[in-house]
């Protein structure tokens, strides 16, 4: 499935309740956009990303009780959280207590990046919603998001059994380039990263109208919504230019995540080996 997102209109809500009732959506209540990454193929014939493992999705902050149990339900124990500190505080959107649960901090940018000059200059790149800005967004987010990457892909070295979940504010930008390297390390085709990554556009439906409203108080975004909807384009071809970001500027995934991630080739062989499952595991 692959989502279109020409348009900046609000999709259908039976649509969208439909899609996000199916894989590889799953629902924990009070958090957008959540994805299981397992049940991809992989271009090792009957090998398929590990189901139940890797998640991705929006701010956890407003997690309901109804939420926490279907957490738990799905067995994660660890959330990586890549916001900053100002970020949340700017949103109040604190990080929750979830008994039973780690939430580890592992912001992509530092307090520093996000003074009022550097937040404007990201705004007028998402704002002109072009591939070519989102390139620059990206890699932004790449030259900056080496340990927190780091982290994560550790956790899936040393931790195999251990489910668990990522994610930023919307669940789209820097949660969507985890996902990326974690299927890439896992042998997905092009293909199915892109679609993926063009599911947000349903998966943030239903906190479309809380996001708009948080753009619409931004001087750039007050007079124009339309610049404000750009920010909510998650479209296939940008992540289809993104991991052609990684191949020409950073040699490729593998050597981006030994290069800023500081993964060895026997870190990585692991790392792959745990991402991946026969495909008679499917569930």
């Amino acid at each position: 499935m692959t989502a279109t997102d020409n348009s900046l209109e609000a999709l259908d809500p039976a649509y969208v309740s439909d899609v996000l009732s199916r894989p590889p959506f799953v629902q924990i209540s009070g958090v957008c956009n959540v994805r299981d990454l397992g049940s991809y193929p992989t271009t090792t014939p009957n090998l398929i990303t590990k189901p139940g493992y890797a998640f991705r999705g929006a701010e956890v902050s407003n997690i309901t009780e109804q939420g926490i149990q279907q957490m738990r339900a799905l067995g994660i124990t660890t959330v990586f959280d890549l916001r900053s500190d100002p970020e949340m505080q700017k949103y109040c959107t604190p990080i929750p207590t979830i008994e039973g649960v780690q939430i580890l901090r592992t912001p992509v940018f530092t307090n520093q990046d996000y003074s009022p000059e550097s937040v404007a200059r990201k705004f007028e790149l998402y704002a002109s919603g072009t591939t070519e800005a989102f390139m620059k967004l990206y890699s932004q987010i790449l030259d900056h998001g080496g340990r927190a990457f780091g982290t994560i892909l550790r956790h899936v070295r040393d931790r195999p059994n251990a489910p668990f979940l990522f994610h930023c504010t919307a669940g789209k930008d820097r949660t969507g380039i985890v996902a990326a390297i974690l299927f890439k390390l896992a042998g997905v085709e092009d293909h199915f990263i892109c679609q993926d990554y063009s599911l947000t556009r349903i998966g943030r439906e239903p906190d479309r109208e809380k996001v708009l409203g948080r753009l619409l108080k931004e001087p750039l975004f007050a007079a124009n919504s339309e610049l404000a909807l750009r920010m909510l384009t998650s479209r296939y071809e940008t992540m289809h230019a993104t991991l052609g970001l990684f191949r020409d500027k950073y040699g490729g995934v593998e050597n981006y995540v030994k290069n800023f991630c500081g993964l060895t080739d026997d870190d990585l062989s692991i790392i792959q080996s745990n991402l991946v499952v026969p495909a008679k595991a499917r569930m």
